[in-house]
Order: C-alpha cells, then sequence, then structure tokens
C-alpha cells in the first residue's frame, strides 16, 4: 500500500496523523498542509467506518486511534423523540 512518508520516522508519522486526526474530531476542523491532510482524511475515514459499525470491537479500535480516551464521543446519537410538530401524524 502505498502513502505518504511526510519525511518522518514511522512512528513520528503515526503520531502525528493520530494528533491530527484527534484534533480533527474534537474541534471539527485543522489547518495543516495538503498532504498531512490527505493522509489524516484515510485515517480519519477508517475511524468513521469504525463508528458506523457501532460494536465493542469497533469502539476499542476507534478509541487505539484518538489519543484522547473516552472523552470524544463518536458514535450516532439516539434517534430524535416525537417532539417535533413535522412529526405528530395525529
Amino acid at each position: 500500500m502505498k502513502y505518504r512518508h511526510l519525511s518522518r520516522s514511522s512512528a513520528h508519522r503515526q503520531a502525528l496523523l493520530r494528533n491530527l486526526v484527534t484534533s480533527l474530531v474534537k474541534n471539527e476542523a485543522i489547518h495543516t498542509t495538503w498532504p498531512k491532510a490527505k493522509e489524516a482524511q484515510r485515517l480519519a475515514e477508517k475511524l468513521i467506518t469504525l463508528a458506523k459499525r457501532d460494536n465493542e470491537t469497533a469502539r476499542r479500535k476507534a478509541q487505539g486511534i484518538l489519543f484522547v480516551r473516552g472523552s470524544i464521543y463518536l458514535y450516532p446519537h439516539p434517534p430524535p423523540q416525537n417532539d417535533s410538530p413535522m412529526l405528530n401524524l395525529t
């Protein structure tokens, strides 16, 4: 599999990308260079795929990607209740 090396060692590159993805999830936006953003996008998409599965194994894998443990809610919220007038059909 090809990927951008970003002129860093393997451990440094993984730490950089995990930091970028953690910041992206936490702040919903990041400012970085185009190559770093494209590599972080690949990791973020994997994180989103894990969040869609919504099981314990996927949660643990997702928490392994993020640096902040347990404080970021990635999984879908429960569906809204029928409080909205648009949803009441009676």
